[in-house]
């Protein structure tokens, strides 16, 4: 009775449903100077809003009536199966994927969801035709977690209706720290006393600080050995080491995505040297990588030779030799303090 008075809009209740978008995703709802999201907004009279930021993910919060918000649904599936469509007509596939989209919803909630040995899960889909997914863990520094329906629009406007009778039937327990996607970040580099950063195929200078932060830390030691940082990655240790005395400084460094760039205004050719690391027994198999694959990509995307010592025994200790120009071995030398 009550998901009949919900499906009919017949509940005069306010709703908010938060969905977890990407980017090329988002842009399908907000093209044309937001003139899709204004006509969902005109025609539904739900509130809807797309999170603002540089982010590669954008939460897009729907509010309103039930009845408004499964029209602003409807609306949301169908204008996801028609661009599926249109870009279907340039492509080679020849099934059409389903629509697919990933609600965010309070973890408290996630267990009514699901139901007694998964029963209101099975129920939703099999009375939909949708496939429904309920992510193991909460998103990242939330306690919230990703709902995912995919199929086509019919079934997708019906399991929503579903969903929101069991968030009316069982509210949030306690506080909920709402899902916020991080700003997207660019890779920095480190070269010849500089630091860089990639936009398309380049590397740009980055700002002054930071440049002037890797050349202090360049006159010291550039990394502490392996197993006597506790710097969390994301993140490089450039450290200081006098006596017993460490100090390290964690430079936000949220990726390891480092593409081969034209770097202007760097030397072509500074002269070659070589530089030993020690790296604990215990750390080297995560360096080296299955079959080699880790550093063969650090070789790779610093231009460095390494070469990794055999195990001697009675030795804790492995010996790396790294040998390249100074910006070669800067580049490698982190690379393998956050692997």
């Amino acid at each position: 009775e009550m998901e009949s008075k919900v499906s009919e809009g017949g509940l005069n209740v306010t709703l908010t449903i938060r969905l977890l978008m990407h980017g090329k995703v988002r842009s399908s709802c907000s093209r044309g100077k937001g003139e899709t999201v204004k006509k969902m907004r005109e025609e539904s009279g739900a509130r809807i809003n797309i999170s603002e930021g540089n982010c590669p993910e954008r939460i897009v919060t729907i509010t309103g009536p039930t009845d408004a918000i499964f029209k602003a649904f409807a609306m949301i599936a169908y204008k996801f199966e028609e661009d599926i469509t249109n870009s279907m007509s340039n492509s080679t596939a020849t099934s059409k994927p389903p629509v697919t989209l990933r609600l965010v919803v309070p973890a408290s909630q996630c267990g009514s969801l699901i139901g007694k040995g998964g029963s209101k899960i099975k129920e939703i889909r099999e009375s939909t035709g949708a496939q429904v997914q309920v992510a193991g863990d909460m998103l990242p520094n939330s306690t919230e977690r990703a709902v995912t329906i995919s199929g086509t629009p019919d079934a997708i406007i019906q399991c929503v209706k579903q969903i929101c009778v069991v968030m009316l039937e069982s509210p949030p327990k306690g506080a909920t720290i709402p899902y916020r996607p991080k700003p997207a970040s660019t890779p920095v580099i480190f070269a010849g006393g500089q630091a860089y950063t990639i936009q398309g195929q380049y590397a740009i200078p980055h700002p002054d600080q930071l440049t002037k932060l890797h050349q202090l830390a360049m006159q010291q030691t550039p990394f502490t050995p392996l197993g006597q940082t506790t710097p969390a990655f994301p993140g490089c240790s450039l450290a200081s080491v006098a006596g017993k005395q460490r100090s390290s400084v964690a430079l936000p460094l949220p990726t390891l995505t480092i593409f081969p760039c034209i770097c202007p205004g760097l030397d072509a050719s500074p002269p070659a040297s070589t530089h030993e690391l020690t790296i604990p027994n215990d750390l080297i198999g995560c360096i080296i990588g299955r079959q080699g694959t880790k550093i063969n990509e650090i070789r790779q995307m610093s231009g460095a030779q390494i070469k990794i010592a055999n195990a001697t025994e009675g030795s804790s200790e492995r010996q790396i030799t790294i040998t390249g120009t100074p910006a070669n071995i800067s580049l490698a030398q982190y690379l393998i303090n956050a692997r």
